[in-house]
C-alpha cells in the first residue's frame, strides 16, 4: 500500500514514516509540508491512500479532503488532528474523508485505519462511533455549527483560532470582502455578535 503523508511538523512526518515502515506490506512514496505541496505530490506520485493533518498552510482541512476527492475520487483520505474528533471528524467524512485519527493514538490506530480505508471501509474511533449510532437513533439536536456550510466551518474555525481576515484570504484564495461576508453569515447562523463571542463559541464544543 503507497502511502502519501502531509503535516507541516518534520517531526510528526517522521513518526508517521516510521509508523508506516514498521509494516511489511506498505510504503511512503512522498511527504508533503502543506496541503497546495500534497495536491503537487498527489498529481505527480503513485498512491493508493493519503494521510493528511487537518490544519496546515495552504489548502488544509475539509477543503483539501474535497480537492483531493474530486480529482482522485476512487482513493481514501485519512486525516489527522490533535482536534477533538466528536468536533471535527463529522465535517471530514461530509468532506468525502474516509476517517478520522487523532494524533495521540495514531501510533495504535493508524496502520490498521490505513488498512481499513484500503479495504473500501470508513475509520472513526469507537466512541466516536457508538456516539454517531446514538445521535442517529436519538435523532439528537445538532450544535448550530453543523448548518454551516463546509466553506463558512472553515472560516469559523480560522476565525475562532485567531486568523485575522486577511490571513484567511490569503489562505483560502479568496478575497478579504468575502471572507467578511462570510464571518457576518456565520455570527449571524450562530446567534453571535463578533469575534469573542465565536472564540468562546468554539471553545465551548471544543472545536479549537
Amino acid at each position: 500500500m503507497r502511502v502519501l503523508i502531509a503535516d507541516d511538523h518534520p517531526v510528526v512526518r517522521r513518526g508517521l514514516r516510521d509508523i508506516v515502515a514498521s509494516e511489511h506490506d506498505m510504503v511512503v512514496v512522498g511527504e508533503a509540508q502543506s496541503g497546495d505541496e500534497a495536491l503537487d505530490m498527489a498529481s505527480r506520485l503513485e498512491w493508493d491512500v493519503a494521510v493528511f493533518d487537518y490544519a496546515m498552510p495552504g489548502c488544509s482541512g475539509v477543503d483539501l479532503v474535497r480537492e483531493v476527492k474530486r480529482q482522485y475520487p476512487g482513493r481514501p483520505v485519512l486525516v489527522l488532528s490533535i482536534l477533538p474528533e466528536e468536533a471535527h471528524a463529522g465535517q471530514v467524512l461530509k468532506a468525502g474523508g474516509a476517517g478520522f485519527i487523532n494524533k495521540g493514538s495514531a501510533n495504535e490506530d493508524l496502520t490498521g485505519a490505513i488498512r481499513k480505508v484500503v479495504g473500501g471501509g470508513k475509520y472513526v474511533s469507537p466512541a466516536f462511533a457508538e456516539k454517531l449510532a446514538t445521535d442517529f437513533a436519538e435523532g439528537g439536536e445538532k450544535p448550530p455549527h453543523n448548518l454551516l456550510s463546509d466553506r463558512e466551518y472553515r472560516v469559523m474555525w480560522l476565525i475562532a483560532s485567531g486568523k485575522h481576515i486577511n490571513e484567511i484570504a490569503a489562505e483560502m484564495c479568496l478575497s478579504p470582502s468575502t471572507i467578511s461576508t462570510y464571518r457576518a453569515r456565520i455570527l449571524k447562523k450562530l446567534g453571535l455578535s463578533n469575534n469573542a463571542a465565536l472564540v468562546r463559541y468554539a471553545v465551548k464544543y471544543r472545536l479549537i
